[in-house]
Parts: structure tokens; sequence; C-alpha cells
């Protein structure tokens, strides 16, 4: 007999933590069709505009006319085709690591990597603001999980100091941090990874595509090869319009996550489109950087306007942009008032961010207009005066 699950659901109705989903009937674009309104978005992963590019839709139906479907079998059995080979070639070719990985999604990659490298012996130090695939990967893999305050490497000097007893020693950390928007201090970490003999994994999801000259990451932002972080993941499904998770470092790591890692062995492997439609991603990350000047021109403009009519940005130095609000009943108020006014601007709460620190998680797109900016900054200037 199943429990009462109705109370717990009124439970999160109380207090203004239930969550629904609505239906776009439209592709992912800078302007949506929801329940035939027109609706502006403004919260999209979707940063550089890639997910309905002509040249990845045809990227991705020319490998399904040529491969199907699905790869049906795990990428060991009989699942592994042409389009995942030279998508990790191609992979490991951008991001200039010896090799790459190909997972189904982020979330396998991370969990997958993990919980093959480290295990009861050993000891992980996580930012306590990783995303929850990094987390949930630690407490899988058993290791001794410590968590270190937020981008402190005085703190994590310290915990790294009295854990010589360990058998390995992984430090994890998002690039980008998906719900506050700033960046890692990777030049620190790298550091103090080589300085404790300690492995450095970079969680880049949000980073590719955005940050460096080349669009290759934050270790590129920071002017570090890539060859000097241990294990470096990054996603399909953020500016590269595509999907799957991918993990990137030298021949012998790939070649034991290939052997270990259980979210790559027993599950079926990324359908071949999918791979095709990254593939060509990186192809024009790597030749129109244009798409991230264009980026960077609006969340400057983004972040300027809504500086200016004062709204609590937080510490955002990129296309994530939160606005901080604090109390769940408002921020949900805000949200549905921006939707009635035509801006899509999903409001985050508990416990995906911390109690009291609720807000709009505002994602800026290349391929937002400046009309787009105006009318955002025009209504959040009218928000401004109704809601504070």
């Amino acid at each position: 007999m199943l429990p009462d699950f109705a109370s717990e659901l009124q439970n999160l109705r109380d207090q203004n933590r239930y969550r629904t989903v609505r239906t776009i009937d439209s592709a992912q674009e800078t302007h949506l069709q929801i329940d035939g309104r027109n609706i502006l978005l403004f919260c999209s992963n979707n940063y550089l505009g890639l997910a309905n590019h002509p040249a990845l839709k045809e990227a991705a139906c020319e490998a399904i006319k040529t491969y199907g479907c699905s790869a049906v079998a795990s990428a060991l059995i009989s699942g592994y085709m042409r389009p995942h080979r030279d998508l990790e070639h191609r992979l490991s070719q951008f991001l200039g690591t010896e090799s790459a990985l190909v997972f189904p999604t982020g979330y396998m990659a991370n969990l997958g990597v993990i919980t093959a490298l480290v295990g009861r012996e050993d000891i992980v130090f996580s930012d306590a603001l990783n995303h929850r695939s990094l987390i949930d990967g630690c407490r899988l893999s058993r290791a001794t999980v410590s968590i270190y305050p937020h981008a402190n490497i005085d703190h994590l000097r310290g915990l790294l100091q009295s854990a010589s007893h360990h058998r390995r020693r992984l430090i994890i950390t998002d690039g980008i941090f998906s719900m506050d928007g700033d960046m890692a201090p990777l030049p620190d970490l790298l550091t103090l990874s080589n300085e404790h003999n300690a492995m450095l994994m970079l969680d880049d999801a949000h980073g590719t595509g955005v940050l460096g000259p080349n669009g290759q990451g934050t270790h590129e932002h920071f002017g570090i090869p890539a060859s000097h972080i241990d294990i470096l993941m990054t996603s399909g499904s953020k500016a590269l319009g595509a999907y799957g998770g991918y993990i990137a470092g030298n021949h012998d790591l790939i070649s034991l996550l290939r052997n270990r890692s259980a979210a790559y062995i027993y599950t079926t492997a990324l359908p071949p489109d999918a791979c095709a439609a990254t593939h060509k991603a990186l192809d024009i990350v790597s030749q129109q950087s244009d798409l991230r000047q264009k980026l960077w021109h609006n969340i400057r403009a983004i972040s300027t306007g809504l500086q200016n009519l004062g709204f609590d940005l937080m510490k955002s130095q990129t296309q994530i942009i939160p606005i901080h609000i604090g109390d769940d009943s408002k921020t949900v108020a805000i949200s549905q008032y921006l939707y009635d006014q035509g801006i899509y601007l999903y409001g985050i709460r508990p416990p995906t961010v911390p109690e009291g620190q609720s807000r709009l998680r505002l994602s800026v797109m290349a391929t937002h207009t400046n009309s787009d900016i105006d009318q955002l900054l025009n209504i959040m200037a009218t928000v401004r005066e109704k809601f504070f």
C-alpha cells in the first residue's frame, strides 16, 4: 500500500515549493509558444541559441537516416557507433585532452566518473554549491566526503592538510556554478591539488562554449591547459544545444572509465543523432566567435540594466544571473507576474538553493535581441515598484 503522498504534496504547496511543468509547443528559441501565447524566454541553458540551429538539425537528421533512432545497446555490447567515436575524437580535440568518453547525460557522467575512481578508502573535497549530480556521485562512491565552504581556498587547504592518510584525494568543483553564476577559483584549486597530490575534477557543463577565447571553457578562461585538469566533465545540453554528458582526460583515465564506470557500462549509449548534433555544435563554436561575443554583449547589457534598477545579482560573473529575492512566496509571485506579462523567468527555491536564498535564475542567450532586453528591463522596472 502506498504511503499518504497527498499530505506530502499539500505540504509542498503550503511552503510554496510545489512545482509544475509548462508544455512548450515550439522549438527552443528566445520566443516560445505556450498555450497559444508568445512568451519571451529568459531561463534556458541554450546560451548560444544552437538548439534549433539548421546545421545541428541537418546533422541530426542525417545521422538518423544512416544509423536510426537509437543505439539500442550499451556501448560495450553493440551500441558504440561511428557517431560516438567521431564525437569523442572531436571533443578531445576541441577541449585539448588526449581522449574523451560519451555518456547519455551529464548527470550520469558525474555519477559514473566519481563512483569509478574513489571508494571507501578515499576522500572527496566538494564545493558547498556543487551541482546535485556531483553531490549524488560523492554519496554513491562511499568515499569520505568533506564539504568546503563555497570557493573558500583557505578552508580547503586545511582540510587537505588533515587528510594525508587516505588512499586517494579528489577535489571536485563546478566551473560556472549553475545557480549563482560565479566561477570557481580554478588556478588556486589547481595549485592545491598539485601541492597535496590530489586529483582535480572540473564540471564545466555551463562553461563550455561560453568561456575562453575559443569557447573551451573555464580552464581556457584562466589560461590553464586542459591537460592540467585531471578530470574534465562537460555537457552537450547547455551552450552546445544538443544532448549528452562527456568526460575528457588522458588515455588511461578514459580506458579505466570504459571498464569500471557503471553509468557507462549498464546503460544504452547516447542516440547517434545527439552525437552528430553535438559534433556540429563544436564546429560552430570553433568557427563562429561572433556568437560568443554577442552573448557577452547581452550579459553586460542585462546585468547593468538590472543593477541600475536596484536588483541584487549576487556574485554573478557569467550568463547565469541570479536575481535575489529571498522569500519563497514572493519569488513565486514575481515569477508568475512576469509570466502573465509575457516573460518566462523561473523562480528557484529550496532545496535547489539554501533557505532564504530563493531567486529568479535569469540566463542570457546570444540570440536575445536588443528589443528583447528592453522588454525584460521595462517589465523588471515594474516588478521593482510592485514587489519591493
